[in-house]
């Protein structure tokens, strides 16, 4: 690459970085200082230790709720996935209308607190889900069971992230030719087995990527385990909300945070290894002209 096209390239990357620099790596830094700081009596003394981070991983009570956070961001992830794919392949391979995406991008023009109440709504005990057992003659009592729990945070979740991962995996499977899917037929490949052995592969990262960043946004939520998940629901990104808003402990928060991270960078790490291993992440080389250049 000639050095005009250097000085090009990062003239116009200039203003991405920057932004990322001031609104993200900036505000990250100075949250990892705060870990190491301490509070006492809602002030924060700025003194380096690593209490807050052994309180925490010595804390049963911060492990229950972390591992409650993965059990259910794991699962909305799965779940979300599983049911984005199918109409991801459909929006690109089968429909020629874009209608369909365009009514998935209208729920979002509906607020994130209006969709949890009308989680609440249907859930309840006076909800429409009970009067409609009731009315049927399914149940005798309205069921307690299916509001402020994990099952109520999962499926208002899976909800409310599921156009969001549609529109990754549609991203994903985008770049993906249908000249490959229609070779792979001609060889006497079944759709399914086109499927695994030509879409998954070359979307392997893009699904990856999808699964995490749902995964990411489940577990930090903290305004639906406060609103339904009740003493099974809580997620640890309502734990670390608290020690901000409650106890005006920021380090504490912050470290708190920091432990979520690392578990969300070692589950990425652990994916594409297992995708390595089972061959559906395929390391891709790069032309050899491309790569002169």
């Amino acid at each position: 690459m000639s050095l005009a096209r250097k000085r090009t390239s990062a003239i116009l990357a200039g203003p991405t970085v920057a932004y990322m620099l001031a609104f993200f790596v900036a505000p990250t830094l100075i949250l990892l200082v705060y870990s190491f700081w301490s509070s006492a009596s809602y002030r924060i003394v700025p003194d380096f230790q690593w209490a807050n981070y052994t309180d925490s991983l010595m804390s049963p009570v911060f492990w229950k709720v972390t591992f409650n956070a993965i059990r259910i961001g794991l699962f909305t992830a799965t779940v979300t996935l599983i049911l984005a794919i199918p109409v991801g392949y459909y929006l690109v391979y089968v429909s020629r209308s874009q209608v369909i995406l365009y009514l998935i991008l209208i729920t979002w023009f509906s607020s994130y607190l209006v969709r949890i109440y009308a989680w609440r709504t249907l859930l309840g005990t006076n909800g429409v889900l009970n009067t409609v057992l009731l009315q049927l003659g399914l149940i005798d009592h309205p069921l307690d069971a299916l509001l402020f729990n994990s099952f109520a945070v999962t499926i208002t979740l899976v909800h409310v992230y599921l156009p969001f991962c549609i529109l990754l995996v549609v991203a994903s499977l985008s770049e993906i030719k249908r000249d490959l899917i229609d070779a792979a037929r001609d060889l006497g490949t079944s759709s399914l087995g086109a499927f695994f052995r030509v879409i998954v592969p070359n979307a392997a990262n893009g699904l990856i990527g999808a699964f995490m960043l749902t995964f990411i946004l489940v577990a930090g939520d903290y305004v639906t385990p406060q609103m339904l998940g009740g003493a099974s629901g809580q997620t640890t990104g309502l734990l670390i909300a608290d020690q901000f808003r409650k106890t005006g402990n920021w380090p504490l928060g912050a470290a708190q945070a920091f432990i979520m991270f690392a578990a969300s960078v070692l589950l990425y790490t652990i994916l594409l290894a297992l995708g390595r291993v089972s061959g559906l992440i395929v390391k891709r080389r790069r032309p050899a002209g491309l790569a002169e250049a």
